[in-house]
Parts: structure tokens; C-alpha cells; sequence
């Protein structure tokens, strides 16, 4: 995929638009030139891709991005919405304690957007998929009535066995790699019209998932792993229902994340906390740990012995858990 542009708008660019140009002549534009990872022994161009599975087993994960549930055009560039898609599906393999490998993508859009926001579009992709030494080895190109990016990955556990949700044990550390909050602060200050904060406001239209630390985590011994996508409390949630256990979060070793969103709380008058423990889409990953953590990790609070519960200082939180997909 080739070609860039800097409208919001891919209906207003001058550039041939995907019914003008045609579906194979766009899907040729998208894949000339690109490079494919070592684990693509065919790529595009046949009626499948061919792939290796080195370890003899393959981690999959899909997601879906749509339009005006999952990102704004009137407030990310295509490129932006390209990385944001591979970024948060490679979150899902890390948090399995893989790496991913190859990615596949389906793209749906009205026939009059320009050819030139898709290729952008695919430049953001292959920037993502690069970062990860990873690429994509096909797709499928539709018309649709808005923008819907549909991404399967792949993933490698090298040998090891995977991180579940459901190993963690009383006595475990609860830590976490990777920013809490952030996410939820550049959403709230775009959906306000603040127009200060950059960079977290760019953390919101391309995450950063902490790449390489979900491997760093397996064979650290990590015990359960999840990726902070829907909110922090509501990911130790689901740990905590797998694996029939009480986690109790210490709000004190989380004083450096809410910090780091306090000056934008403010701004817009919104509870830090709420960000940082409710908050979602920063993708960093959580696991629990038997013994000493690895490096890059840090406590945040322990596994207890108790129905699934997640606590906050040894009591529920009263606010919101994180995102619902159809709250």
C-alpha cells in the first residue's frame, strides 16, 4: 500500500476515488512495493497468502474498527487510523506473551473515497507492522457506508506455553508496563475541543503498546496477562473472574500515572483517577508475577484470596470500570 495525503476528508481529495479507479487496480496501488516479513512465503496476489508457523502453533486475534465508534476522521489522518488499527490487535498478542508475525486486513469504505486516504491509510498499517518486524500479507477491499477496518493477526510463542487470564494466584504482584490514562485523557480533551496537551491527544489517535514486554513477561514467569484496552479495573476484572481471585489495586503506586493527566483533568474538569484506573485504549499490559518482576514492570497491587473481585485500596471503586462496547 503506497501513497499519502493530509485531508481528514477522503471524499474531498482530487486523486482518482475507489470506484473511479477500481477494486484491483486500488488493491495493486495498496501492495506495490511493500516488503514481506520472513514468516510470508506468498503474499498478495493469490486467492490466499501462504505463512510459517515456526513454533508448530499460531495465536490468533481479530478486530474491528468503525468509524465513529472507534475513530474519527475529523480527528485522525488515515495514517493515524492505520497504526491505531495494527497497534491495538498486536496488543492482544502480547498480552498472550507472542509476538506477531503477519497481519490481515480488510478495509470497507464508501466508493467515492480518494485513492490516495487508502494508500495513507495502508502506509499507517505497514508503519505499525513494521515496528513489530511484522507485515500484511493480504486483505479485502468493499464498499461499505463509512469507514470499517477489519485486522486479523498472527502471532509466534516461540516455544513458549501462553499467558492465559486464568493462572493468576493469592500472593502474585500485580504490575503493569506501559502508560495508564493517557488514552482516556487525549480523548476526552479532542471530544472537548481542547486544543492544548499534543501529546496526549496523539496518544489517544495512535497508541503505544509496550512491544517485545509480553514475551519479556512469559518468561518472567507471569502467571495471567491481559493488554488495558477496555480500562484498567475492568481488564483485572476479567483476570480476576478466570482465575477465581481477588485483586486489590494500590492507588499510591499509581500516584506517577495520575500525575502525568492531573494539569488535563483540570483543564476540563475531569477526575485524573477516572482516566487512569477506568480509562482505556492505552494498551499496556498487565500481568501478575509469583516472584521478582522483570525489568520495565512496576506493582501496582497484589492477587488475594477472595471471590473475583477487583478493589481499590481494599474497597471498590466507585466509579466507572472502563468500556463497554455496547454501553
Amino acid at each position: 500500500m503506497t501513497g499519502e495525503t493530509t485531508g481528514d476528508d477522503p471524499g474531498d481529495d482530487n486523486d482518482d476515488t475507489l470506484a473511479g479507479a477500481g477494486e484491483f487496480v486500488v488493491i495493486d496501488r495498496l501492495v506495490a512495493g511493500r516488503t514481506q516479513a520472513d514468516a510470508v512465503t506468498l503474499g498478495p496476489g493469490d486467492d490466499a497468502a501462504v505463512v510459517t508457523a515456526a513454533d508448530g502453533r499460531t495465536v490468533v486475534s481479530t478486530d474491528m474498527l468503525v468509524q465513529d465508534r472507534h475513530f474519527r476522521l475529523d480527528w485522525s489522518s488515515p495514517h493515524d487510523i492505520g497504526r491505531k488499527a495494527i497497534a491495538q490487535n498486536a496488543a492482544d498478542i502480547e498480552a498472550m506473551g507472542a509476538r506477531s508475525t503477519v497481519f490481515v486486513v480488510a478495509f470497507g469504505a464508501p466508493s467515492d473515497t480518494s485513492v490516495a486516504a487508502a494508500s495513507e491509510l495502508a502506509d499507517g498499517l505497514w508503519d505499525e507492522a513494521r515496528r513489530l518486524g511484522a507485515s500484511i500479507a493480504g486483505g479485502d477491499l468493499v464498499s461499505a457506508p463509512q469507514w470499517v477496518i477489519s485486522v486479523t493477526v498472527l502471532g509466534d510463542l516461540g516455544g513458549r506455553e501462553p499467558v492465559c487470564r486464568s493462572g493468576a494466584r493469592p500472593g502474585d504482584t500485580v504490575a503493569v508496563v506501559g502508560a495508564l490514562g493517557l488514552s482516556a485523557a487525549g480523548y476526552e480533551l479532542l471530544r472537548r475541543g481542547v486544543d492544548g496537551f499534543p501529546d496526549l491527544r496523539q496518544r489517544h489517535l495512535t497508541p503505544q503498546p509496550p512491544y517485545g514486554q509480553g514475551a519479556v513477561a512469559a518468561a518472567a514467569g507471569a502467571t495471567s496477562m491481559t493488554d488495558v484496552s477496555d480500562g484498567l479495573l475492568a481488564d483485572l476484572g476479567h483476570i480476576a473472574t478466570a482465575s477465581g481471585v481477588g485483586i486489590d489495586v494500590d492507588s499510591g503506586l499509581l500516584d506517577g500515572d495520575r500525575r502525568a493527566v492531573a494539569e488535563a483533568a483540570g483543564a476540563v474538569d475531569a477526575d485524573p483517577w477516572q482516566w487512569v484506573l477506568g480509562g482505556g485504549e492505552d494498551h499496556a499490559l498487565v500481568a501478575t508475577f509469583p516472584d521478582e518482576l522483570p525489568a520495565g514492570w512496576r506493582a501496582i497491587g497484589r492477587v488475594i484470596d477472595s471471590p473475583a473481585v477487583v478493589l481499590v485500596d481494599g474497597a471498590p471503586w466507585g466509579g466507572s470500570a472502563g468500556w463497554q462496547s455496547f454501553g
